[in-house]
């Protein structure tokens, strides 16, 4: 075997190792998914047979219907937030809105992503649907409209891949903001852009300190919203172990 790195090359910045450093540990070794399948360090959220992973924000087991390898709102019944907790994190989801078109604008199709149930992608029937840009589907709600609008048409599945920075406290004082990348069907939608605060409706909200964990919260907005595949990964720096 070769030499495997040195040991007498320049520091890199803000890093204990050098360049090529023979002592930086090795990457993990991860077997990427198949085409619907999460890659092998993922945690699972919902595989398409049970709500076990989650329960309803008013307390309780999750209510929403199982059916067919996907879960559907049963309005009237709350939103629901994952067991488990996330700062930094990859999500994948899919997601389809009704195929039977009923309503316009924000009545069409409407739930919402909520990372660490606190800051909301929009999910919505967003096409050919007019309605404000804030609030169209995979919008920042109420802060960024999306870059462009890759929506399919209703009843036909979607994707979301999430890549979330969560945001860093000192007691009750914001040190960083949260950060977001989105991906919307294969499409790049938001590249790492500086999220506000937490989401609201017709207002602007600051940051509150929170832990630096939170779940992943679906919510019931009335429509028969449906999600498959939900999958996440834990994200850490470089040379974390």
């Amino acid at each position: 075997m070769g030499k495997l790195g040195y040991n007498d090359t320049p520091m890199l910045r803000d890093s204990p190792y050098c360049v090529h450093d023979d002592r930086r540990p090795a990457p993990t070794v991860v077997t990427s998914g198949s085409e619907h399948g999460p890659p092998s360090d993922a945690v699972v959220l919902f595989d398409g047979t049970d709500l076990s992973g989650w329960q309803s924000v008013k307390g309780g087991d999750a209510e929403w219907k199982v059916v067919d390898s996907y879960m559907e709102v049963e309005p009237k019944t709350g939103d629901i937030v994952s067991v488990e907790r996330f700062g930094d994190v990859q999500y994948h989801l899919e997601f389809a809105c009704p195929a039977a078109v009923k309503g316009d604008s924000q009545g069409r199709g409407n739930s919402g992503v909520f990372l660490m149930g606190l800051y909301e992608i929009q999910v919505l029937d967003g096409y050919d649907n007019p309605t404000y840009a804030d609030g169209i589907t995979a919008s920042v709600y109420g802060e960024y409209p999306p870059l462009v609008n890759a929506c399919r048409p209703p009843g036909e599945w979607q994707t979301y891949d999430i890549f979330w920075t969560a945001p860093r406290f000192s007691g009750v004082d914001l040190v960083s903001p949260a950060y977001l990348t989105l991906v919307h069907n294969g499409v790049l939608v938001h590249h790492h852009i500086e999220i506000m605060g937490p989401t609201g409706h017709r207002n602007v909200y600051r940051y509150e300190a929170h832990p630096p964990a939170g779940p992943l919260k679906l919510q019931d907005h009335g429509d028969l919203v449906r999600f498959r595949n939900i999958w996440a990964r834990p994200l850490k720096g470089y040379d974390e172990a």
